[in-house]
């Protein structure tokens, strides 16, 4: 795991002494990333720059150095990621001739590169990656992002310079980058929570969006051209359901779960290859448990886990994880969070997100990163089984909520919904105590029942409502789906990337920390959109198919319980410890002044949350987080 960046100038005038400098400030803003090395190439032809931050994972000797110059000097390459099929790939390579001078897996890119070209190498690279790709030959610059969007990589323009890097920050170093605010991704960010590829927050930069690769010809380039319109597929989530659900598994339910077993075993062995110490995440429910089982049957000794408590019971799954790993024999680790330890990161969130970005589950990310890091240089962790074993609560409730609403008039459902808005979240919660955050509940069901179609009962349910009005797109593959599937699709395609993948990759990288997701492997994928909806919900349940795996290693008594998270009480913080904080953001003449935000719609959210009179503690939390960024980097 690394950082990357890079440049290429229109400005014939620069000194290549000045090029050098700014390509090194530009990688150094990504020590984080890479804190064990740093590397830097110029073309001795052209004005182009390319940068690397090392984190040592595989070959830690001088040969795993980047920027890498492939063996006919041809390409050159600085890349972020791991590839976990790089030995089969690289035995492949030799039977045809090539010669190695190291173990690295970046070295086998170029390799394969070489070989068969770029298109045909990224068809077979099984990993998360993200890179930039120098042919002089061609005088061709390449990008490419892994299928399923784990690596970032974002591109554009600072005035007459092509820039790119693994985050924002390195972007921003580029002397000529002139920060300016893309109103079209703030949209997306106040209805979402987070900015959707090809967008960025700033204008004239965009994201690679996952599955995508760029080349750009250097000798026909001209500045400030449109990059995403040359951003093309070579990988489709939406194909690739496509042919799997063509050839579906005829198997009985037994042989079902004995060979998704067998592939998540060799899923998880690939992401165990490291130079380095590595251990896992184990938060104690199903898809953590499930990948430290697998790990503990492949290691020769305890596999060190790692998992962080909350002094609050209702947000602690501190006892489970260590009845997971007592049972299962691993070396546990477990760290109790304060408040106080939650409450002192926040300042830090702009920093380390350097793009608006409003998950709060990003504060035990970041903390358990931390801890783990102590110890270890890579954790595998359970990242993937919601989307694509159908996890989420919506994944279960949002059919029977489309079921049922059409058994009522929509003039009825109208006016229902109107009722319950109208009621304070406060009252609402008196009318059953038995259940936590009622009223919250209710007023997101109110805001559902006024809606006709399934898109916008999808769009309602991962929404912020924070004053954002961005239509997100939902495209669908070209074979008939249910509406949970359909949910499974748009999140695997949409949220996993955006959202989880941006929080674990930026939490984990804050502290030098590689995190690998064994669930996310495109093997996995492929298979599980080739079963049956039953085989992934059943019962009122999710994720059918990866229980009954967990339950040949682990008592069932110890994993089932309701799904709890990475949920923190930002609610009731924003009443408390973090209202001063709050206010300063919010402070009404600041909002005036700054002019980007609706500031009496604000004000009102504020006051409302504040009298216990509606449900807004995310889309208040959306709105903090894009103010203090704002506060921090423009």
């Amino acid at each position: 795991m690394c950082g990357i960046t890079g440049f290429y100038t229109f400005k014939a005038d620069r000194p290549r002494a000045e090029l050098h400098v700014i390509g090194k400030n530009m990688a150094d803003a990504l020590t984080h990333r890479g804190p064990d090395a740093s590397g830097i190439w110029q073309d001795p032809d052209l004005p182009l720059v390319l940068g690397h931050r090392r984190l040592s994972i595989i070959d830690l000797s001088e040969d795993g150095a980047q920027p890498m110059i492939s063996a006919s000097e041809r390409y050159i390459i600085v890349f972020n990621g791991e590839i976990y099929n790089f030995r089969p790939l690289k035995k492949d390579l030799e039977k045809h001739g090539h010669t190695f001078k190291g173990r690295s897996d970046t070295e086998v890119i170029l390799a394969a590169i070489e070989a068969w070209g770029l298109s045909p190498a990224l068809r077979k690279l099984s990993g998360m990656f993200a890179f930039a790709l120098w042919d002089r030959k061609e005088a061709t610059l390449s990008f490419a992002r892994d299928r399923l969007g784990k690596k970032p990589l974002y591109i554009g323009w600072a005035g007459a310079n092509l820039i790119f890097g693994s985050q924002l920050k390195a972007l921003r170093a580029h002397p000529d980058f002139t920060p300016a605010l893309n109103s079209e991704a703030l949209q997306a960010f106040l209805t979402l929570g987070y900015v959707e590829a090809p967008l960025s927050i700033y204008e004239q930069i965009w994201q690679l969006p996952p599955g995508h690769r760029l080349t750009l010809d250097l000798t026909a380039l001209r500045p400030g051209e449109n990059l995403p319109a040359q951003m093309k597929p070579y990988w489709q989530a939406a194909h690739a359901l496509e042919q799997a659900k063509a050839h579906p598994d005829p198997l009985n339910e037994k042989a079902l779960i004995d060979e998704f077993e067998s592939l998540l075993s060799q899923c998880v062995s690939d992401r165990m290859i490291s130079d380095v110490p590595l251990g896992a995440f184990l938060s104690g429910g199903i898809d953590s448990s499930s990948i430290v089982a697998l790990m503990q049957k492949h290691a020769s000794q305890p596999v060190k886990t790692y998992s962080i408590g909350f002094e609050d019971a209702g947000y602690n799954e501190a006892p489970f994880a260590a009845k997971i790993a007592a049972h299962l024999g691993t070396d546990h680790h477990e760290h109790f969070c304060t408040q106080k330890d939650a409450l002192d990161l926040i300042p830090r969130l702009p920093e380390i997100y350097d793009e608006p970005f409003a998950d709060i589950s990003a504060i035990p990310t970041l903390l358990v990163s931390c801890f783990a890091k102590r110890d270890v240089t890579v954790a595998l962790s359970g990242d993937g089984g919601d989307e694509m074993l159908g996890g989420y609560s919506r994944h279960v409730q949002g059919p029977k909520i489309w079921k049922n609403m059409h058994k009522m008039p929509r003039i009825l459902r109208i006016g229902l919904s109107n009722i319950i808005a109208r009621m304070p979240v406060n009252s609402l919660d008196q009318l059953n105590r038995k259940h936590p955050q009622l009223g919250v509940k209710l007023h997101k069901v109110a805001d559902i029942l006024s809606l006709s179609s399934q898109e916008d009962i999808y769009r309602r349910l991962i929404g912020k409502g924070a004053l954002g009005d961005y239509q997100k797109e939902l495209s669908l593959p070209g074979v008939e789906l249910s509406f949970a599937e359909k949910m499974m699709f748009w999140d695997a395609t949409g949220y996993l990337p955006h959202d989880i993948l941006t929080k674990v990759d930026r939490a984990s990288m804050a502290y030098g920390l590689e995190a690998r997701a064994p669930l996310l492997d495109t093997r996995i994928f492929d298979y599980v959109w080739a079963l049956p909806e039953n085989v992934k919900i059943r019962g009122g349940q999710g994720k059918w198919l990866l229980r009954q795996v967990l339950g040949r290693h682990v008592p069932e008594k110890l994993f089932e319980r309701p799904k709890q998270g990475f949920n923190m009480p930002v609610g009731d913080w924003l009443r408390g410890d973090l209202r001063d904080w709050a206010e300063s953001l919010l402070d009404e003449k600041h909002l005036r002044e700054e002019g980007l935000l609706d500031t009496k719609a604000v004000r009102m959210l504020w006051q409302t949350h504040q009298d216990r009179q509606g449900a807004n503690g995310d889309a208040l939390w959306c709105i903090l987080m894009f103010q203090a960024w704002h506060k921090r980097w423009m």
